[in-house]
């Protein structure tokens, strides 16, 4: 019997599927790593969440086969350990894009018609003071950046043409004949980020994107952009966005993501009112959470007992594991 861990909540249907298969599961809510390394050494499966999976608990991991995320990013997962180990490492790639690309959808809206800022004017018993607020905008002809095409970007993309609004994609990994088949502009980044209305980042961090929107990037974007992060926190450099926001470079924007998770209560970003933030749950809707249970759950099954319906696309280090 293959014993599976499941670091972080996960909602039930993935738990489910995995008991119908006859596995032993257990749930770990203490991430210590002493702990972990004592939890995980002899598991076969690791089903996880944000988690942090070091170097020293993954050499500790005498069994383990396959760790499947909870989500798309695995930037809480040491590459060289599993790869190296020839652990394989799977996302749940189909099914968050919809609900990440509602929301960013979402914050776009908010911010350009500034929900928040008439919500309270209301509440404030000012309604005949609606002239006051300043000008705020439509979606409608304007153009949209989207950084990153990947199942996120391109779920956005489609919603923007909802709103007849012209879709820009900066992607160099992505052909420009694949990007434009759908009407779509491949772009250049510094064109993209000085023609954008709103820019939209769905990048992985790396060294090659941390700290890729600072103060020079915003310096180059109109005065009416509107930038939302729901990617990873760190791409953006929170410093220079209050700078941005503080000083009427840039509209508004929205952030799920931070370099520090949680942010420390007296983040200056808390301080700004054209900007909105939430809790790294972009994605995290009750059918999305669903979704990922499920596809986490599922992975870890195909690759261990049922390779025919592997979703191979799911598998981050192909190169490394026997498919």
């Amino acid at each position: 019997m293959s014993k599976i861990a499941i670091m972080g909540s996960i909602h039930n249907d993935g738990l489910v599927f995995l008991k119908n298969q006859g596995y032993e599961i257990f749930e770990i809510t203490n991430f210590a790593e002493e702990k972990l390394k004592n939890d995980l050494h002899d598991v076969d499966g690791i089903v996880l969440r944000t988690a942090k999976l070091s170097k020293e608990v993954l050499e500790n991991c005498n069994k383990l086969k396959i760790i499947s995320r909870h989500g798309v990013g695995y930037d809480n997962v040491d590459l060289n350990t599993i790869n190296n180990r020839k652990i394989a490492l799977a996302i749940t790639g189909s099914s968050n894009a919809v609900s990440v690309a509602e929301y960013v959808m979402g914050m776009f809206l908010n911010l350009c018609r500034l929900i928040k800022e008439s919500d309270q004017l209301v509440r404030e018993g000012k309604f005949k003071e609606k002239a006051s607020l300043p000008d705020f905008y439509e979606l409608y002809n304007k153009n949209v950046l989207i950084l990153g095409f990947g199942r996120i970007g391109r779920a956005l993309a489609k919603r923007c043409h909802g709103f007849e609004s012209k879709v820009m994609v900066y992607d160099p990994f992505i052909e420009k004949k694949i990007i434009e088949k759908n009407y779509y502009s491949a772009v250049n980044f510094e064109e993209g980020i000085k023609k954008a209305d709103f820019i939209s980042l769905h990048l992985p961090i790396n060294e090659e994107t941390k700290n890729m929107i600072n103060k020079e990037t915003f310096k180059m974007m109109k005065k009416n952009c509107i930038v939302v992060n729901a990617a990873r926190g760190g791409i953006i450099n929170e410093k220079d966005l209050h700078w941005a926001l503080s000083n009427g470079k840039i509209f508004g924007a929205a952030i799920d993501v931070y370099e520090k998770e949680p942010p420390d209560k007296n983040n200056f970003l808390f301080d700004l009112n054209n900007i909105i933030l939430s809790p790294h749950n972009a994605a995290l809707t009750l059918e999305c959470r669903k979704r990922m249970s499920l596809e986490s759950c599922e992975n870890i099954f195909n690759y261990l007992d049922n390779k025919t319906f592997l979703k191979k696309e799911n598998i981050v280090n192909k190169k490394y594991v026997n498919l």
